[in-house]
């Protein structure tokens, strides 16, 4: 087990609204090692990027109210000053967004942009240009010189988020946040895109923080997992408990919504309803108005977390979980 490089601690973010304030994240808790990928799982507008993004101070529109820690390298990185966030971005944490074709600016081309990253480390710009081919490289780029001096639009998307990562890692970050890295990339380019992070993690000991809603990538890649519902943290464990013994029924249902190999296995399940949006002072279970189980407990009181092992929890009134 590696070193422990971050820790959530009752993290909450609250946006400024008409009628109050909305509650996207609620009391998160997780921590992550040196070395370990951690996958962060579950709907669109469950609080995934939101997490993410306050760990590097990067929360859009400036009305977010956020409390908690975010304790990385024994600093809080919520109460970083301007100054010394951007010192973090980069060097010590860096971030894969979820669309590579945005991230890029598309005058300059692809190589210039990962080299003036590592220019910032005093580097001069013929070695920095040597590193970017080696970095091109090691993101098994397809003829890697031509590429760095190629345009974003000249790139296909597998190849540009290939360029996100080569950025990334130009200056060597202890951890990794991948913000849905391989939407909108065919399976096979999928595959490549995962084994590189596998790869990445395995040579640099880097610790990855993957955000995503397919459940296939999380098997593929996660050693831990946190499932996430309405901005709370619903469940907790390795990958095995998440897929051997869910516990939740949200996760039960995300499961449940797999895709299958068989054609006889039907039509997929879908979990009815949709995500409150909860504003003001919010009482019971955020996922109890879609709940197949819930009682009038459910919805006035808030669930407890249950530990079913030292890697294993989640918040569920039901005992025993979604048996």
């Amino acid at each position: 087990m590696g070193e422990k490089l971050l820790k959530v601690e009752n993290l909450c973010i609250d946006y400024k609204v008409k009628d109050g304030y909305l509650s996207a994240v609620n009391n998160v808790n997780f921590e992550l090692r040196r070395g370990e990928i951690l996958a962060i799982v579950g709907e669109s507008g469950c609080g995934k990027s939101t997490v993410a993004h306050s760990l590097l101070q990067l929360l859009a529109g400036g009305n977010a109210k956020v409390t908690g820690k975010a304790i990385f390298n024994d600093r809080n990185l919520l109460e970083l000053k301007r100054q010394e966030i951007e010192k973090v971005r980069g060097r010590e944490i860096g971030m894969i967004f979820q669309n590579p074709l945005d991230s890029l600016n598309p005058v300059y081309t692809t190589g210039w942009q990962v080299a003036e990253g590592i220019e910032l480390d005093g580097v001069s710009k013929e070695e920095a240009w040597k590193r970017v081919i080696e970095l091109y490289k090691d993101v098994k780029m397809p003829d890697a010189e031509s590429r760095a001096k190629s345009f974003p639009h000249e790139l296909s998307g597998g190849m540009r988020q290939r360029v996100m990562i080569a950025m990334m890692l130009a200056r060597r970050p202890e951890l990794l946040i991948a913000d849905e890295p391989t939407t909108a990339l065919d399976v096979t380019i999928e595959a490549q895109i995962l084994r590189i992070i596998k790869a990445l993690r395995d040579d640099f000991d880097t610790a990855v923080m993957m955000i995503t809603h397919n459940f296939g990538l999380v098997a593929e890649v996660a050693d831990f997992v946190v499932v996430m519902y309405a901005g709370h943290v619903v469940e907790t464990g390795t990958v095995f408990d998440i897929f051997d013994e869910p516990k939740h029924p949200y996760t039960s249902l995300l499961m449940k919504a797999l895709p299958r190999i068989k054609k006889t296995e039907g039509r997929l399940q879908t979990i009815d309803g949709s995500v409150p949006r909860i504003t003001g002072d919010f009482v019971g279970c955020r996922f109890a108005n879609r709940c197949p189980y819930a009682t009038e407990q459910c919805r006035t009181q808030e669930p407890p977390l249950v530990q079913v092992s030292g890697t294993h929890s989640y918040s569920c009134f039901r005992e025993g979980g979604d048996k």
